[in-house]
């Protein structure tokens, strides 16, 4: 027997060649090869029925090649072709299939014609043929037995290793399993005595049945998730060691604040505010994530947490990820707050210089983008940091601005619904306030799906509302034509719209254009001198243009539920009735229902759960914290039960060994500390 801790390379059952595979793939030892968890299982005591039309979802078929070559399409498109005929004699249906791979030449030295194979893939039907492109397959040798590894059980599936066939990694995880010391898989901390990792990691490789390997991958993800929230816990802990200043006894900005409003706070915006004065009140500095979904009025509660350290001597700073948001929370903020005589300041440039004229006297908000990270951004005494969209920003992003005051209050703002297990992991370090209510005065907005709309009924729509006075988004995936997807572009559509919509002035603005370029176009569209404006999801984020009322989102199934419920928060803002139409060709029966469900409601956090269920949390993370996207087990983030256990288990540690220095010491090596913000002493 062998140390889980072995390198690969000294195991005899290894040949160099392997090894060094292994290796480059950045596996280097037996226990990190382990850590390998297959993505999903085939059941080889039974396979898929060979259809008769194409699947939604991939099918497992065994059978006999009876033909294969090189097929060519033209000059430089190449493929080579298997078809492949249901061996079983009827048992499992009756059909062929033709499985086929692009530019992967090297696959007529594997496949041939007599051999048996067992192939994997979604079904699609191409002018009456049954193709499978580019399938997951394996070669049924001939000493395959009932007592085989690869066939006859239920049989793990792995990412693919360059130099490292499927059938070779599985007999070498096999035979690591069978020859290694089980004393030393285990871990520091077992977090369940009766199910202890070793068998945990038998089970998840070479299940004897599907519930044996789902209650195995659960196990370990439990053991993930649970260091996972010991960090957040010890982030926690941390943070609330230090010690902040007390902010917010004087409150008289936030009464005439309130005083001037002409409509009264929502029940969420006035606890969310109480909440955060409760924090600013307390020595500890505040960890606060306020949450609100689209237009639910997070910059009002925001305000109100800066004129309470205002009111406290202290200057605040919004941070917001692009300039045109920037300069949309600056003209708000004036708008509201010229009155009171708060002197504002906005910083955009490129080298932190002030993009407006300078006021008079020390600017007591200062809002600004990536700029104020610059030494030419000085701040007398900072004591409150907003960082909007703050997904968008790095952990060490956010250091940089909050290590530039003497332990600042932090408040960071999302509008995009976070799920709530995900807010568990993701943001579990942080207080939460919700805004779950929206303003009075918000327009209702329709959403409607349209299945292969014509284009003269989608312009004559368009038409109808421009001559209501109203202005248009006309939304696409991508900003310029893709040879790999065949969908329209937003400069190919921009020169056709232009054509369609003559007589009104169309404009366009996508990531690739500089921002001033597209701050420009933003601004016309703004001021009514654009009526029509195409444009990909660059408007996500921070734009408002009340008299835009119509959105349509062609390709609408290339969008995440999420994105397109923030793209749609851009219209009915100004009390018009607002209309989001997503096309699609209703090729793809998953697309369907996720359109579907934006149809159904307009509640973020449901939409959020919905991603987050049909797209799975690989998807729905995006830019999340650090930490999380590396996840094995990320599909048991939907698993709210199972974080709340991890959870559990990392307040007991943390609770019995606060420092892990006593019993709990050797579990000290899953604390990632850079996954600290570095925050300034006080001393």
């Amino acid at each position: 027997m062998f140390s889980a801790r072995e390198e690969l390379v000294n195991l005899p059952l290894l040949p160099g060649k392997e090894s060094a595979a292994l290796a480059a793939a950045g596996y280097a030892t037996a226990v990190q090869l382990l850590d390998h968890i297959p993505k999903r299982y085939e059941d080889r005591r039974r396979f898929d029925r060979f259809p008769a039309q194409s699947t939604a979802q991939p099918v497992c078929l065994r059978g006999t090649v009876i033909d294969a070559g090189m097929r060519f399409l033209g000059p430089g498109r190449r493929f080579y072709e298997a078809v492949v005929l249901d061996g079983t004699g009827g048992v499992f249906g009756s059909g062929k299939i033709t499985c086929r791979w692009f530019n992967m030449p090297f696959i007529q030295k594997v496949i041939a014609t007599g051999h048996d194979v067992i192939v994997y893939g979604k079904v699609k039907d191409q002018n009456g043929r049954l193709i499978i492109d580019h399938p997951e397959f394996e070669v049924v040798k001939d000493d395959d037995s009932s007592a085989s590894i690869h066939i006859e059980r239920i049989v793990p599936i792995y990412r693919n290793i360059s130099g490292i066939s499927q059938r070779r990694l599985r007999e070498i995880i096999h035979l690591l399993l069978l020859q290694i010391d089980p004393a030393s898989l285990a871990p520091p901390h077992e977090i369940d005595p009766v199910f202890p990792r070793v068998e945990a990691l038998r089970q998840v490789h070479f299940p004897e049945s599907v519930e044996q390997a789902a209650a195995a991958r659960r196990r370990l993800a439990l053991e993930e998730f649970f260091a996972l929230q010991l960090n957040v816990v010890w982030r926690r802990a941390r943070y609330q060691e230090k010690r902040g200043r007390i902010l917010g006894k004087k409150t008289g900005s936030l009464t005439r604040f309130y005083e001037s409003l002409p409509f009264d706070l929502t029940g969420a915006q006035k606890r969310s505010i109480r909440e955060i004065l409760a924090d600013m009140r307390s020595p500890l500095p505040m960890n606060r994530l306020l949450q609100g979904d689209v237009g639910s009025g997070k910059t009002f509660v925001a305000m109100a947490a800066m004129l309470l350290a205002i009111d406290s001597g202290c200057q605040a700073v919004l941070m917001a990820p692009t300039q045109i948001l920037a300069e949309q929370h600056y003209l708000t903020f004036r708008r509201w707050l010229d009155p009171l005589g708060i002197r504002i300041s906005l910083r955009t440039g490129n080298r932190g210089e002030d993009t407006h004229l300078p006021i008079e006297g020390e600017p007591q908000i200062i809002i600004g983008t990536h700029a104020l990270f610059f030494d030419s951004v000085a701040f007398r005494d900072l004591g409150l940091v907003v960082i909007d969209e703050q997904h968008k920003f790095g952990v060490a992003q956010r250091a940089a601005l909050i290590r530039q005051g003497v332990m600042p209050d932090v408040l960071v703002m999302t509008a995009t619904p976070i799920p709530r297990t995900l807010t568990m992991t993701s943001y579990g370090d942080l207080d939460v306030s919700l805004l779950d209510e929206k303003p009075p005065g918000r327009s209702k907005i329709i959403t409607a799906m349209r299945v292969k709309a014509s284009q003269p009924d989608v312009t004559k729509f368009v038409k109808e509302q421009l001559k209501e006075g109203r202005q248009v988004y006309l939304v696409y995936p991508l900003v310029e034509e893709s040879e790999a997807l065949k969908i329209e572009s937003a400069t190919e559509a921009f020169e056709k719209w232009k054509k369609r919509l003559s007589g009104y002035e169309v404009g366009m603005v996508h990531g690739k254009l500089k921002p001033e370029e597209k701050e420009e176009v933003m601004r016309r569209f703004r001021d009514g001198e654009i009526s029509v404006l195409v444009a990909t999801t660059v408007i996500e984020v921070g734009v408002d243009v009340p008299n835009a009322s119509v959105m349509i989102l062609h390709h609408a199934d290339r969008f995440g539920l999420a994105q397109i419920h923030q793209l749609r928060g851009r219209i009915g803002r100004g009390g018009h009735k607002g209309y989001c139409i997503l096309l699609t060709d209703g090729k793809s029966p998953e697309a369907m229902e996720k359109l579907k469900v934006l149809e159904q409601t307009a509640d973020g956090f449901e939409i959020a759960e919905a991603d987050l269920r049909l797209r799975g949390p690989g998807d729905v993370l995006g830019t999340m914290q650090s930490g999380v996207s590396d996840l094995k087990f990320v599909d048991f983030l939907a698993d709210t039960a199972l974080l709340r256990e991890a959870r559990a288990l990392a307040d007991g540690v943390l609770s019995a060994d606060p420092q892990l220095v006593g019993k709990h010491s050797a579990l000290r090596y899953l604390i990632t500390e850079e996954d600290v913000v570095p925050l300034p002493s006080t001393a």
